[in-house]
């Protein structure tokens, strides 16, 4: 890929990042936070809040509050890990992680516009940087020389914190790949720094079909009127729209919360997706719920809402073992044909199924 010489113009969302806030001192100009406290975690976890998101909390330990303030109990986690899914081991080339024969996911850049404190990266906040021309290069060689890769996910960081010239080269580079035929961007950018998505960067991803763009949302309150703005208009550029969330004590382990995140994401033509298990990365244990309370969130959702609404529930192996789903267990064999079958009522009814 060719070195750009000349930087981008600088535009309104490359203020709006630059205008987030880095430290304890600016935080608690805005927000009644313990100094001390914040900027002894921000030593080990750097802080970074975009303004948009800071200006959607509340309150005091609110969902939002919760996700991107720093908590001492993030230094209190003893059996966290720096890479709870062992990415590194399964990592190729800079920034490429290979887990699945088909796929696989190119961390591309390092910066996000917000540091969530539940991230599994969370070892990465502040530390990490954009890959440069040579480790790109890397990448694309190993991709080019494994014809099994049919989907290529760009993730980091967040890919959207590139500039469009940046995301441009890499979407052409993998376009000119023929064994690469889906294209994938997960991102936190719609609900973190809704400004970044300009009519020029909407454009730009819509050149590059199929590309899916994954959106990561937790709160019913990350979806304010510009953060749905920005989300229209990926879907009306004909992008295909999914979500991921993941399952965050306190914070949305509630059926009623998850219902309505769910279905004004699927109102905004987002498909939920994933629904996840927090990982265990180190500085997270206060964040994390056991499988069956997600279990128990996903039984409460049949039935109630619309099948649009209900994503697949995920647990990450550790160690990198890879994605297993977890479900309710809806129906028990009793005899050769014969099942006791659950409805979403909780009404148990025998069913005979024949045939093997």
């Amino acid at each position: 890929m060719g070195h750009r010489a000349a930087k981008d113009t600088l535009i309104t969302w490359q203020e709006q990042a630059a205008a987030a806030v880095v430290d304890a001192d600016r935080l608690a100009a805005v927000l009644p936070i313990d100094h001390d406290a914040v900027a002894r975690v921000a030593r080990v976890y750097p802080l970074r809040i975009s303004s948009h998101f800071l200006s959607l909390i509340k309150s005091p330990g609110d969902p939002l509050w919760r996700q991107v303030v720093p908590d001492p109990a993030e230094l209190a986690d003893p059996g966290g890990l720096a890479d709870p899914l062992a990415e590194a081991a399964h990592s190729p080339a800079p920034g490429l992680i290979h887990r699945y024969p088909d796929r696989v996911v190119w961390l591309v850049a390092g910066r996000c516009a917000t540091h969530c404190r539940f991230c599994f990266r969370k070892a990465r906040l502040g530390k990490a940087e954009d890959l440069t021309d040579t480790q790109i290069e890397q990448g694309l060689d190993h991709i080019r020389r494994t014809p099994a890769i049919w989907e290529v996910i760009l993730s980091g960081g967040d890919p959207l914190m590139l500039s469009d010239r940046r995301l441009e080269d890499i979407l052409t580079a993998l376009d000119g790949i023929a064994h690469v035929a889906v294209r994938r961007i997960h991102t936190r950018v719609p609900v973190t720094l809704p400004q970044r998505i300009t009519p020029a960067l909407t454009a730009l991803l819509a050149r590059f079909q199929p590309l899916y763009l994954m959106i990561h949302c937790n709160h019913p309150a990350e979806l304010t009127a510009a953060s749905t703005a920005a989300i229209d208009s990926l879907a009306d550029a004909g992008l295909p729209l999914g979500s991921q969330t993941v399952v965050l004590r306190g914070i949305n382990d509630d059926p009623a919360v998850m219902a309505e995140l769910f279905k004004t994401l699927v109102q905004r033509r987002v498909r939920p997706y994933d629904l996840h298990l927090a990982d265990p990365a180190a500085g997270t244990a206060h964040f994390r719920t056991g499988p069956q309370t997600a279990v128990a969130l996903a039984k409460a959702l049949r039935g109630h809402v619309s099948g649009l609404c209900q994503p697949h529930l995920l647990v990450d192996l550790p160690a990198g073992g890879g994605k297993v789903p977890l479900a309710p267990r809806y129906g028990r064999k009793k005899a050769a044909t014969a099942w006791e079958v659950e409805n979403y009522r909780g009404q148990r009814v025998r069913v005979n199924f024949p045939g093997k």
